[in-house]
This record gives structure tokens, C-alpha cells and sequence, in this order.
């Protein structure tokens, strides 16, 4: 709340108007009961904190309204007086007229709605219940509520009232709050979109016709179970996994600021596919990912997944200074981390103790302190290593065996040809300057040295550059070379990554107001914040390792609390708590908090298992339900915080371009491997400079890798994956915008890789059993829709189509183009004029709002 300099005991009582409010507000007129933190806190927090919040540099009044204990510390003179609103200080400066008495003040821009001030004096007139930040403490497993027997009444069909009937415990929650609201369930969607929906979510990428068709006559009452089973089982799971995961890691193939030079990270997202393909226990990821490297007895893995600590923007900038970027890499793992792991945004305690939460300024720097013994520069390109697997480091080994055989054989040559020739040699350079100006400074000492005064090192040391030199040997040098080339090759073919290594840890001091320049600040040691649960380091100075395993322990309050609402979010599009990356102060009460806590203490007495979770998710009825929306839940429910239906919305970036290339044909389905460079705008590139660079597009099957390897370029992400709200991924982002904009319609008609994937898609057409006209458009859209096209949408098609087969047939030139676009070449005997045709069918099928929408 915002505040003048005002005393709270200066304040005058104002009882004529207290009075006249609190006759006014009957129980008959409040309602429901007032829920501290679903109703209050937000109030409090968005109007009242930044005076009367944690940070004590900016308090006003000596009021402090975030924490119970200052609020009612001494009874008599506590603002709030529980069931007391005549009495109450907060009530009477919120309801006053006189604008200096009024709180919060007109110009701080916090007013208070009308709703609000009813909110919260009827808070004070029930008792002033306070809570702890439901974020702040462990998660209990709450009962499972149970639903009344008229929970569907109101629905007229049998059919209906069974399929919508809770599926698993989930739907029970949501089922409870929806019968609370006087709403019911959606029915379920047809098999058609669940499959659809299933194989976007799972594996973010389209279900060929044949797995739509087998899934639809499938008469198992457990088959929806059973495809759940086989797409959670796919190689693409891990892919479409990893796309939101490297997301919220901000993984990216350049460093960022001022030159954003490449960097080799591949190998961690290979990491992160294994991991969910695998379904490692997610408090094991967890670890791995900021402690890897010190895990005792740590495997390639282990150091590979450690690279998370890496992950953030660096520079080489020349002049830059070492000391700010170290202070600017802290500050980004702690900021970073909080957000990744925690979901709360430790970044504000950076410059001053939080507005909002308890965490202050010294735990900020405590917390940035776990992190001083990562191995780095303020300034430079941090270092990369060698990710072999074991048949490559045997091959390595091989080679070196071989060069070391080699290398052996020629250095003990001893034979009586050898030593006739290098005497031979040493005779031929007596009195021969030129060429004994071209010996090495050693090989010319010792030969100015007479045989016989030679010493046994200076022996061997002339006859092995003798041996070095001559023809008698000149065949084993020549092996030796190749295979020393070769191993060269070999080794640069081994991918590499960048890996966290560890050293003493440099001292952490506290920078007022996050100046690097500023020494003052007192040292601190590695420590969480206080308000959370407590670390066990022993006696021991606290490490990385000990920060990850606290962040692993189901004591913490966040950890599960966090991803589970994040893998609703995945498959709801929204998560139960908003935004994501704060479940503090600032962030909405959870929508279900009953549900959040659950789904939270299931995953982590699952032994952090994520495909459990999915599974429970994906299996409720509440996610199957059709995300068709009735006139009664517009109005009552019209942003679907209630989840009486499903929701539908854009693919995400890469997801789009998967999704054409499968349809066409063109997509390379390989797992795994370095960032790929598909089609790219000439010149877009130009102004990345220090050094100048231009994009070489790859060729063959890379070009049509899933959008999950596109190469990504921080300062300068792929056009088309920035046209669909692809983050640049320079901080954590955990949502990404999801705009509709006309430049995705051209994205879509003109990109090379879409006009492709539709003249590859054109061919696939042509080439199906279809022969007229319609039956290719129908066979069209079961391979991009999965359903038959409505007969308006046929009209359409059929004018789209024989228009342009009068301009092809036409202009046969403006047909060669169109289907020359890519890398791939039509086949020759395709008439250009037909193929072009159907390329031009099949641009508006994949530009369609349906093929892009994830249903």
C-alpha cells in the first residue's frame, strides 16, 4: 500500500462512514467466505508492498503487511483488528474520503476498486485469517473430493453423463470446483482429435493416416490407454520434451552479446532427449544438471549434463571488463536458477531486498556464492571438450597404438644400410653451409662436433633426425602421417560440449545496488534463503552439490510444485498457478490449489517419475474433453480457469515446421545431433559483425531435420521461428507469447522450406490411388487434417485448383519456379503445369488455421 509519512497512531478514526459501510455489508450480501490467499494477498501484494513490503529501504510508516507477525505484533496497536473492521486502521484509511488520509494515495496509481475494498473488509469482519504464502510451505496431499450424485443432472444424455465421469483422480478436483461453479464437463472429444491432440503433445508432431485409422477402429475399451503407452514410448517423446526444456534452460548454439560467436552445446541437448526418452527421476536431472561434475565418481554424462551452468551469455567483447561479466554471470545463475527450479524471481533481490517476497539482498549474493567455483572467465570463449563415446575412444585408442608403433619403428631403425647412409650424410654437409644453415640450432651444434668427441645423447639425438630425414624410411613416414592425419579427423569429428569445471571458489561479496565496481558490500558464504527450508551441509562449507541436492529434496516447498505446473501448462495451455515463473507474491493463487499440491506430492512419491505424471494427465477425462466451448461457459468461464473443456492453440514454432515437413513427406526423423542450418533469407545475417559471418545452409536430409535442431542464433534467431514467438532464449522463458499475426500467413506461403514441403506434399498427392479431383483433395486432407474436407471447403478447393491450372498451363515458365523452389528436385516425368497446380492446392492446405493448431 502506498503511504505518506504518516504514523499509524496519528490517524483519526473516521466511525460515521466505518459505520454506514459495515450496516451495509450483511453476511446475506458477502457471500462466500474471503480466502486470504486467493483474495487478499493479491490485493495487498499489487497495492500495499511496495511501501509496506520486505524491502525495509523503501517502508513507509514502520508498516510492514506482508508477514503475520509484524501485522498483529502488538494487539493494541495492530491495523487489523480480527473481526473488528470499526476498529481497524486498514479498513478506515481504505474507506476514507479525505484523499491525505486515503490509502493507498491517489498518485501512487494503486487505487483500490470498489470489489476490492469490499474484499478486504470483509476479510477483517471474518477473523483476518492469515496464511503463509501457500508457495512457502511443503505441499500435503489433500483428500480427493468426492462429488454429489447430481453433479450431472443437468446433462441430458446417459452416453454423455458416463464418458464425462472422472477417469482418474485428477478429474475429481477439477470436477469438484466445476459442480461448486454450477458447471459441468465437456463432453469427450471424437477419437479423430484425441489422437490429434495426443501425438502434438507427445511427441509434437502430426499421427499418420494409418495411426489415425488403426486408433479409430480400434474396439480395446483400453486403447486410448494403449496409444498413451506407445507415444510416451517413442523416440520423439524425448524431442518434444526437450523443446520446452531447452526453453527454459536458454539453450542456444551462441554465446550472445556483443559478437554472439558459436559455441558447441549439442551434446546437452542429446542429454536432455535421453533423459525424458529415458524418464530419469526428475530430482536426478535436477542434480546432474548443477552438480554434475561433482558427483562422486562423475560419468561423461554427468559432466555433459553439468553444461546447464554454461548455458547463459557470454562475451569476448575486446575491452570489456573481466570483473563486470563475472558479476553479470553470477547474477544470471541465480536469477536463472530461481526461475528454472524454483519458479520465483530471485533476480529482484539483486539491487535491494525483494518488493514483494522475503528474499533480501545478502541471500541474493549467499545464493550467487554456490556458484563461485565454477572454472571461467569474465571475458572470452568458454572452453569446450570431447563427448566420446566408448567405440570412439577405443578407435582413438587404435590409432594411437598404431602411430606409437610407427613412431617406435622409425626412432630404433639400427641397420647397417641406415648407418652407412647417415654417414654418408654427415660427410655430405662437411664444408656445406647451405646445408647446414637449414639444420635445426641443436643438429648443427652437434655436428660441429667431431664423431668420436660425440656423447651418447648427442648419438641418438643426430641419428633420430637422420631418421627423420631419410628415403630408407620415408614409406613408414608416410604412414605415420596419414594416420596422425586421420586421427586429427577422427578426433574433430567427436562432438563437443561445454561442461562445468570446478576450482577453489572465488570470494562472493554483496554489490550494493548490484555495482561490480563496488567493493564495499560484506563477504558472504554460500546459503538459501532463510524463509525456505534449511540446507545440510554438516560442518562443512555448504557446495554446488549440497545447493542441488536442497533443490531435489521433496522438503522444498517449489521443485515439484513448479514443473507439475509446468507439464499442465504443456498439455492445457495454461498453467493451475500463473504466471509460471512466479509462484510468488506476485503470481495468481492457483486456479486448483488442492490439485497443484496433489498432482505435486504424486510426482514426487512417484520417485520423480515425469511419464507418470503425463500419463495421469493425459489419461483424465478433464484432458480429453472437446475443446468446443458452449455460450454458458463463454460467459461464465470465458479464459477456461475452470478447465470445463479443453483448449486449443497454435503450434509452437518448431512444431509448425515439423508439422509441414511430415505431411510432405521431407521430414528427417533422426534422433539426436549437432544444430542443423535449414533455408535462410540472403543477407539476414549482414549485420553480425566481430567477425562478419554468412549462413551456409546444409544439405540433404539436414535440411529437413525437426525444428528441434535448427541452429540458434541468439542475436539473430531463424526468421521463421521468430515470426511464431520462438524465444531468443538469452534469459529462462517458461511461456512462451503465442501471437497471430499476417506475417505467419506469409511465413507459411512463402518460406522456401513451406513452398517445398507443398510441392513435396503436391507430389505425394499425385502419386496417391486418388484420380479425380476431388478425391485428391480428400486424400490431401486426411493426410494433413485426418478428416474428410467439409463440401464448402471442396468448392474452395476445387476454384483454388482450376484457377491456377489455367495460369500454369499458361505460363509454363512461372510453373518451372514455383516447383524448382528447395533442394529436393521434383521428379522429371511430373508435368511442371499439374505439379505447380497441386503445389499451389497444397500451399493452402498447409496454410490453413486447422493444420497449424494443436486441436
Amino acid at each position: 500500500m502506498a503511504c505518506r509519512n504518516y504514523s499509524v497512531s496519528s490517524i483519526l478514526p473516521i466511525p460515521g462512514v466505518v459505520a454506514l459501510v459495515f450496516a451495509l455489508l450483511t453476511a446475506s450480501t458477502w457471500g462466500d467466505t474471503i480466502d486470504f490467499d486467493r483474495d487478499v494477498r493479491p490485493i495487498l501484494s499489487n497495492h500495499c508492498y511496495a511501501c509496506h513490503g520486505p524491502d525495509e529501504n523503501t517502508r513507509e510508516a514502520d508498516l510492514r503487511l506482508d508477514a503475520r507477525d509484524h501485522v498483529f505484533a502488538d494487539p493494541a496497536t495492530a491495523v487489523i483488528q480480527p473481526g473488528k473492521p470499526q476498529e481497524s486502521e486498514l479498513v478506515r484509511r481504505i474507506l476514507a474520503d479525505d484523499p491525505d488520509v486515503r490509502m493507498p494515495p491517489a498518485n501512487s496509481k494503486k487505487s483500490l476498486s470498489p470489489a476490492q475494498i469490499d474484499i478486504l473488509s470483509r476479510w477483517v469482519a471474518e477473523g483476518a485469517t492469515w496464511q503463509t504464502h501457500w508457495a512457502w510451505t511443503r505441499p500435503v496431499r489433500p483428500p480427493v473430493p468426492q462429488l454429489t450424485a447430481t453433479r450431472l443432472e443437468s446433462t441430458p444424455s446417459q452416453d454423455v453423463r458416463e464418458a464425462t465421469s472422472p477417469s482418474n483422480d485428477i478429474d475429481f478436483f477439477i470436477q469438484s470446483r466445476l459442480q461448486s461453479a454450477g458447471l459441468t464437463p465437456s463432453p469427450p472429444a471424437d477419437r479423430v482429435t484425441l489422437i490429434r491432440r495426443l501425438s502434438f503433445d507427445l511427441l509434437g508432431l502430426p499421427p499418420s493416416p494409418a495411426d489415425v485409422e488403426r486408433f479409430v477402429s480400434d474396439t480395446d475399451p483400453l486403447a486410448y490407454e494403449h496409444l498413451v503407452d506407445r507415444l510416451l514410448n517413442s523416440a520423439h517423446y524425448g524431442e518434444r520434451m526437450a523443446m520446452y526444456w531447452l526453453d527454459v534452460v536458454r539453450f542456444a548454439d551462441s554465446n550472445g552479446y556483443h559478437s554472439d560467436e558459436p559455441r558447441q552445446v549439442a551434446p546437452y541437448r542429446d542429454y536432455v532427449i535421453a533423459v525424458f526418452n529415458g524418464n530419469k527421476p526428475y530430482d536426478q536431472f535436477v542434480i546432474e544438471q548443477l552438480a554434475g561434475d561433482l558427483l562422486p565418481d562423475a560419468t561423461l554424462e554427468q559432466k555433459v549434463a553439468s553444461g546447464f551452468n554454461m548455458l547463459l551469455q557470454t562475451t569476448n567483447e575486446g575491452g570489456a571488463q573481466a570483473k563486470e561479466y563475472l558479476a553479470k554471470y553470477s547474477a544470471d545463475r541465480v536469477r536463472n536458477t530461481g526461475s528454472i527450479f524454483l519458479g520465483v524471481t530471485f533476480g529482484c533481490a539483486e539491487c535491494h531486498n525483494h518488493k514483494f517476497d522475503p528474499f533480501t539482498m545478502k541471500e541474493f549474493y549467499s545464493f550467487a556464492a554456490f556458484f563461485a567455483d565454477i572454472q571461467e572467465q569474465g571475458v572470452g570463449n568458454p572452453p569446450s571438450y570431447p563427448v566420446a563415446t566408448t567405440e570412439q575412444l577405443e578407435h582413438l585408442r587404435e590409432l594411437d597404438e598404431q602411430i606409437a608403433s610407427l613412431r617406435d619403428q622409425i626412432d630404433n631403425a639400427d641397420t647397417p644400410e641406415l648407418q652407412v647412409a647417415q654417414q654418408s650424410w654427415e660427410t655430405s654437409l662437411q664444408g656445406n653451409q647451405e646445408g647446414n644453415a637449414v639444420m635445426p640450432p641443436p643438429i648443427r651444434a652437434i655436428l660441429a662436433v667431431t664423431p668420436d668427441q660425440r656423447s651418447e645423447t648427442q648419438r641418438e639425438e643426430l641419428a633420430k633426425h637422420f631418421r627423420n630425414l631419410t628415403p630408407l624410411l620415408a614409406p613408414l613416414r608416410e604412414q605415420r602421417t596419414r594416420l596422425e592425419t586421420a586421427r586429427q579427423a577422427y578426433d574433430r569429428s567427436i562432438p563437443r560440449t561445454l561442461m562445468t569445471v570446478a576450482k577453489e571458489p572465488r570470494p562472493i561479496r554483496v554489490l550494493p545496488r548490484g555495482n561490480w565496481m563496488d567493493d564495499s558490500g560484506p563477504l558472504v558464504s554460500p546459503a538459501v534463503p532463510s524463509f525456505l527450508t534449511s540446507l545440510d551441509a554438516s560442518s562443512r562449507p555448504p557446495t554446488r552439490l549440497d545447493l542441488a541436492r536442497w533443490i531435489a529434496d521433496r522438503q522444498n516447498p517449489l521443485t515439484a510444485r513448479a514443473f507439475v505446473n509446468r507439464l499442465w501448462k504443456l498439455f492445457f495451455g495454461q498453467g493451475l498457478a500463473q504466471p509460471l515463473d512466479d509462484l510468488g507474491a506476485q503470481g495468481t493463487a492457483p486456479s486448483h490449489p488442492e490439485l497443484l499440491d496433489w498432482l505435486a506430492v504424486e510426482f514426487q512419491e512417484s520417485g520423480w517419475d515425469v511419464k507418470h505424471v503425463v500419463r495421469l494427465i493425459v489419461t483424465s477425462a478433464t484432458y480429453r474433453q472437446t475443446a468446443d466451448p458452449t455460450r454458458l461457459l463463454k460467459e461464465r468461464d470465458p479464459y477456461n480457469r475452470l478447465y470445463a473443456r479443453q483448449s486449443r492453440f497454435r503450434l509452437d514454432a518448431e512444431m509448425v515446421r515439423d508439422n509441414a515437413l511430415a505431411i510432405s513427406g521431407l521430414l528427417a526423423s533422426d534422433v539426436g545431433g549437432p544444430s542443423v542450418k535449414p533455408y535462410q533469407p540472403a543477407g539476414y545475417w549482414s549485420h553480425m559483425n566481430f567477425p562478419v559471418r554468412e549462413w551456409s545452409a546444409d544439405t540433404g536430409r539436414d535440411l529437413y531435420r525437426r525444428g528441434l535442431y535448427t541452429w540458434w542464433q541468439r542475436m539473430f534467431l531463424h526468421p521463421s521461428l521468430l515470426a511464431f514467438d520462438a524465444p531468443s532464449r538469452e534469459e529462462c522463458t517458461v511461456e512462451r507469447p503465442r501471437s497471430n499475426t499476417p506475417q505467419q500467413a506469409l511465413v507459411l506461403l512463402n518460406d522456401p522450406t513451406y513452398v517445398e514441403a507443398a510441392r513435396a506434399f503436391a507430389e505425394r498427392i499425385l502419386a496417391s490411388d486418388a484420380a479425380t479431383v476431388d478425391e485428391r483433395l480428400r486424400w490431401a486432407y486426411h493426410q494433413a487434417l485426418s478428416r474428410e474436407p467439409r463440401d464448402s471447403e471442396l468448392t474452395v478447393l476445387r476454384a483454388v485448383r482450376d484457377q491456377d491450372a489455367q495460369q500454369y498451363a499458361h505460363d509454363q515458365e512461372a510453373a518451372r519456379q514455383l516447383i524448382a523452389i528447395g533442394a529436393s528436385q521434383p521428379r522429371a516425368e511430373v508435368d511442371a503445369a499439374e505439379l505447380a497446380t497441386w503445389t499451389s492446392v497444397a500451399r493452402v492446405i498447409l496454410n490453413l488455421h486447422e493444420t497449424i493448431t494443436r486441436p
